[in-house]
């Protein structure tokens, strides 16, 4: 009851009930009234879900059901602390993220896609320190593919990916983003494995084993590819719901000529949602969820970083792109 009400008087909601009336119409119908709460429930799960996270679950009736496949598992009902002792061994995580994922998203970023990708304008916005373009892609029996490119004004690729990787700072400033725990770093490769529970409104919690790394190509610019796995000490409990299908990358890199940078991000993950809501959904939410994030990192931008505490991780550990990867980057420079 009280997450109902803490939706319904949340801004984006507002802001959507506002814009239906200036609208104009003949007043308020059932359905329009049913359509319209609905779309705002979903506008602020997919807000929240952008850089991170969608699960199975149906919708019909406009209610949502967990499928099956992304049911709360049974298998514990606490989480014990997790420690390299009893991690993965050293060559599956070595493994875990390949170059093929970091060639793979070389490709996306610089819109190499499959025969039967077709793609979609979503939404375009700017201000006068940020703009937003985004396109989504609707594939056969799999969940939408969304690729973005964010420009930052006044802003260092080091800052923004820094911000970027920070879960502790993001817990400051994304609200859904209620726990994260470091699990294993690989030093070999650069890997690392963490855990993240993301609260909802009207969802069960949703529990996240992911597994990233961050790479330097040879022009300054970085790349990061995220992806779900699972983690022997990471058990399943009931009380939320592990999230299986993920897949997220970018690329920060310097915008030529000004003193700004770009994030340029390919994700897909499994939300379950109706796609046709999914894409009104996102298209209606989005533009909010960024301008938060830019305000997030200019505050970030104005912290003494030399304060802040850091262990070893993966932006502690970034490789170099060698290889195939580094002569694909350079040919398309």
């Amino acid at each position: 009851m009280c997450t109902a009400i803490a939706i319904w008087f949340s801004p984006v909601v507002s802001k959507f009930w506002r814009e239906k009336i200036d609208g104009g119409g003949n007043g308020w119908t059932l359905t329009s009234y049913t359509y319209g709460y609905t779309l705002a429930v979903i506008v602020i799960i997919l807000i929240c879900h952008l850089l991170s996270s969608r699960l199975r679950f149906a919708v019909p009736a406009f209610q949502f059901r967990e499928q099956p496949s992304a049911r709360p598992h049974a298998e514990s009902n606490s989480y014990p602390d997790v420690s390299t002792s009893s991690a993965l061994s050293d060559v599956r995580i070595t493994t875990v993220i390949s170059e093929l994922d970091l060639k793979n998203l070389i490709d996306d970023i610089n819109k190499k896609f499959h025969a039967n990708e077709k793609w979609e304008d979503v939404i375009n916005r700017r201000t006068d320190r940020l703009s937003y373009y985004a396109r989504c892609c609707k594939q056969k029996d799999a969940p939408l593919k969304y690729l973005s490119v964010t420009v930052f004004e006044n802003c260092s690729v080091e800052m923004l990916r820094d911000f970027y990787m920070d879960n502790d700072f993001r817990k400051i400033w994304d609200k859904t983003l209620i726990e994260h725990k470091q699990l294993q770093v690989d030093t070999s490769s650069g890997t690392e494995i963490g855990l993240m529970i993301k609260k909802f409104p009207l969802l069960t919690p949703r529990e996240y084993v992911l597994a990233w790394r961050v790479w330097e190509a040879n022009d300054g610019s970085f790349y990061c590819f995220t992806k779900a796995c699972e983690y022997p000490s990471a058990q399943r409990r009931k009380k939320y719901v592990r999230v299986g299908l993920f897949r997220s990358g970018w690329r920060i890199k310097k915008v030529s000529g000004r003193n700004a940078c770009e994030i340029q991000m390919v994700h897909q993950e499994d939300a379950g949602l109706n796609v046709e809501m999914a894409k009104l959904a996102f298209a209606k939410g989005i533009w909010n969820y960024v301008r938060k994030m830019d305000d997030a990192l200019r505050q970030y931008s104005a912290l003494d970083h030399s304060q802040l505490t850091s262990g070893v991780s993966a932006v502690t550990l970034i490789q170099k792109v060698r290889g195939q990867c580094a002569a694909i980057i350079a040919y398309l420079d």
